[in-house]
């Protein structure tokens, strides 16, 4: 179970001026599939790089299962159990998916293993293990390999910023399918910041969070159809002007 405890952020922009990007955050995460929507600039990603320990919180307290890690970096919150994914699945020159993947799971692992692994996230084992994580795999390719490592991690909070951003709608339309296999079969929590509403439509909760603050919070059931009216009713004053 994850808390946020009155969780505030400030930067400073360009004059010097405090900006306040979370206003005093108070949630608890303990739901198997979460997901974090909101309007741009509200302050989602934001929040899933805090609770990641990719930034520090100004105030405020998190904690894992009761214990604090509000000062424990990316790399300890890794040892906790807590896995990121950026919107931008990063390179690795040199290394093979079955590289990554063993490295990610932090044990020796058979190719059955890594290849049933592969198999989760719809990738045939057979022309993927042995490719080098390069330029030459898709946007849609390295966000399946980056699930497949957090699939082998077994991690107790899967974060995900955005999963949707830089594919194509084949491959999002596919992520889908796999996003619906690991609440199916992943034991922890995952946690998704998303707009698309196919991603809404198998969370367990949603939040939705708008000027650095939650905005709403509920059931998928509750809370979906407050969003589709809101975004609907938009788009028709939108085409009226």
């Amino acid at each position: 179970m994850l808390e946020l405890r009155n969780i505030s952020y400030e930067v400073s922009d360009e004059k010097a001026e405090n900006k306040e990007i979370l206003k005093n955050i108070n949630l608890t995460i303990d739901d198997h599939f979460v997901a974090i929507t909101g309007p741009n600039g509200g302050g989602k990603s934001t929040l899933a790089k805090m609770i990641a320990g990719i930034i520090k919180p100004t105030e405020g307290q998190i904690l894992l299962d009761g214990e604090d890690i509000t000062e424990l970096g990316i790399t300890e919150r890794a040892r906790k159990g807590i896995s990121f994914a950026f919107q931008q699945p990063v390179h690795f020159k040199g290394l093979t998916v079955k590289d990554l993947i063993t490295l990610a799971a932090g044990r020796t692992m058979s190719v059955t293993e890594i290849c049933d692994i592969l198999s989760e996230v719809g990738l045939c084992a057979r022309e993927y293990i042995d490719r080098e994580i390069n330029a030459s795999l898709s946007g849609g390719e390295l966000k399946r390999i980056e699930i497949a490592m957090i699939f082998a991690r077994g991690t107790k909070l899967s974060i995900f910023d955005e999963p949707e951003a830089g594919i194509d709608l084949w491959s999002f339309n596919s992520l889908i399918h796999v996003f619906e296999k690991m609440r199916d079969e992943i034991n922890g929590t995952i946690l998704i910041i998303s707009h698309q509403e196919k991603i809404l439509e198998i969370a367990d909760k949603i939040i939705v969070i708008a000027d650095g603050q939650i905005d709403k919070i509920g059931g998928k059931d509750e809370i979906l159809p407050q969003l589709l009216y809101t975004t609907k009713t938009c788009q028709t004053l939108s085409d009226k002007q």
